[in-house]
């Protein structure tokens, strides 16, 4: 599997401004992945949103990612699924929609991202790195140098998620990470392609 490194995976749950300004701004800052994350939401309204975020992601290089859900995913034409744990296994997904092309697949220790390789996900979460609260019941912190160490032995392309920023990005990138995903650091923001190119900034001088 081939790996890819691409900087910022944008991650959008509750966004200050909203979730087509956010989708505008990652496709305007030349991010590849941006996810639609609306846990609870009723079906209809998540649908809604994605389709927006469709009309708004195709044709660029920014791809469209709908959490959990494979059948929202499909019916908005969205390039992928992002797949956690306890959601619909990844090779069910791949055989009941196969218009999408891109399967990603959440690992919270370094025994969920080993067992991902015969499943051969197109990408891997790991984490959660630090604490975040954008989860209800959050998984153990890995912590910057146990996430290092699993995305170094993983044989497809991971993201690094989970609490997340400025402040301790270099961190995260110095102990091994090659992607790296946020929510709270747009979403919150009002301006959020002001705060994604100085995520992408800082990511640029961790090395």
């Amino acid at each position: 599997m081939a790996i890819e490194t691409f900087g910022l995976y944008l991650v959008l749950t509750n966004p200050a401004t909203s979730y087509e300004t956010c989708t505008e701004a990652a496709v305007r800052a030349g991010l590849r992945y941006v996810q639609l994350r609306m846990k609870k939401a009723p079906r209809e309204a998540i649908l809604a949103v994605a389709q927006n975020m469709r009309t708004i992601t195709r044709g660029t290089g920014t791809r469209l990612i709908v959490n959990d859900d494979p059948s929202i995913a499909a019916a908005c034409e969205a390039d992928g699924v992002h797949l956690g744990q306890d959601d619909m296994t990844l090779p069910e997904a791949r055989r009941l929609y196969p218009s999408l092309r891109i399967f990603g697949l959440s690992t919270h220790n370094p025994a969920q991202a080993q067992a991902a390789a015969a499943v051969t996900p197109d990408y891997c979460g790991v984490g959660p790195v630090f604490a975040t609260p954008t989860k209800e019941i959050p998984d153990p912190s890995l912590g910057p140098r146990q996430a290092g160490e699993i995305i170094r032995a993983a044989p497809f392309t991971t993201v690094a998620i989970g609490g997340i920023n400025e402040t301790n990005l270099r961190d995260v990138r110095q102990a091994g990470a090659i992607n790296f995903a946020v929510v709270r650091p747009v979403c919150l923001s009002p301006a959020p392609f002001d705060a994604i190119r100085r995520l992408q900034d800082a990511w640029a001088q961790a090395v």
